[in-house]
Formats: C-alpha cells, structure tokens, sequence
C-alpha cells in the first residue's frame, strides 16, 4: 500500500495559497483534499491577528496553530486514505512567526526542523503579489498585517526555512491570478 501523500502549497502574504489550494482541491475532488490554513481559522478564533497580540499571546495563537495543523492533517489523511493531501502552509510556517526564532519554536512543541520537512513529499513556494506592487493588504484576509516590503520579508523567511526540502519548488509571482494557478497545476502534476 501507498503511502499518503502530502503537498504543502505555501508562501509569504499576497501570494495566491489559500485561492490556489481551494481552487485545485475543488477541480479535483477525486485525486485531491484541501488541508486549510491553520493560522486563519485560529486568528477568526481568537478575533484578532499577530500584530495585536502581545508576546505570550503569539506564542500561544503559533502553538494553537502547530496542533491544529497537526490534528487536521492527520484527520483528513484518515478521512480521505486514498487522496493526496494539498495543504495550505505547513507545520514549518509557524517557525517563521515565532517571536524568538525557529529554534525556539522547535523545542516549544517538542519537534526538530528536520522532523518537519519529513513530513512532506513536495514543497510549492510562491512568491507574493507584492513584488509586482498589486499587494492588497489586509483587504482580502482580515488576520494579514504586513506591508508590501515585510511580505517581501516573508517570502525570504519561508525560503530559508523551507530551503532544507528536497522536493521544493519555487512559483514566479504573475499579473493575473489565473496564470499562477495554471503554472501550480502543471507543476503538481508533474511532482505526481
């Protein structure tokens, strides 16, 4: 028997995931089961977002977030055993926004850098929207606080932390949504 594979579809604020990801998973429902972001539905939990937190409420909302991808990863694997799973973001993410660095983070929940990566078989980074100057803020999803240069910023962090991944592949930012998505299938099915 196969094992299960898992797809982290990820990248800085602006950069298309959470469209892509719903996008795909619904085209395909048969080959494909959308993993949501975690941080979203905590910072909705919460009613707030990571700038508005003090320092002990960002460690809490990051370690909320590494459970519940955790939990949602392994629900959906056992709901869905025959489909491959397409997240948006991974457990790596949340090492981008510990207030103390990734290290930090790692032994907070108890887990290694390493440990993580190895819990993906593909990697899709895309880069945000803000290098081509259409970054929208916090327009599209309440819980973004960054300004085009720090979602930049980001795009940079993630490429560090991600970078250790053997199967990572880096996604251009387009001027049209569609063409991003486009290039994001082909390149899934090619991984496949």
């Amino acid at each position: 028997m196969q094992q299960q594979k898992k797809i982290v579809i990820t990248g800085a604020p602006g950069s298309g995931k959470t469209v892509i990801t719903q996008q795909i998973a619904r085209e395909r429902p048969d080959r494909f089961v959308a993993v949501p972001e975690a941080a979203t539905q905590v910072y909705t939990m919460l009613q707030t977002r990571w700038d508005k937190l003090d320092l002990e409420g960002r460690h809490d909302a990051q370690r909320r977030m590494y459970r519940l991808q955790l939990e949602q990863e392994a629900r959906l694997a056992r709901e869905h055993p025959q489909k491959i799973l397409l997240l948006d973001r991974g457990t790596i993410d949340g090492a981008a926004y510990w207030p103390e660095g990734s290290e930090h983070f790692w032994r907070d929940v108890g887990s290694t850098h390493e440990k993580e990566l190895s819990r993906y078989d593909a990697v899709i980074l895309l880069e945000t929207c803000a290098v081509l100057g259409l970054y929208d803020g916090d327009a599209s999803n309440f819980c973004r606080f960054e300004d085009p240069q720090a979602a930049i910023q980001s795009s940079q962090t993630l490429r560090s932390l991600w970078g250790g991944h053997p199967h990572l592949h880096e996604v251009g930012a387009f001027p049209k949504l569609d063409e991003k998505i486009d290039t994001v299938r082909q390149l899934i099915d090619s991984i496949l």
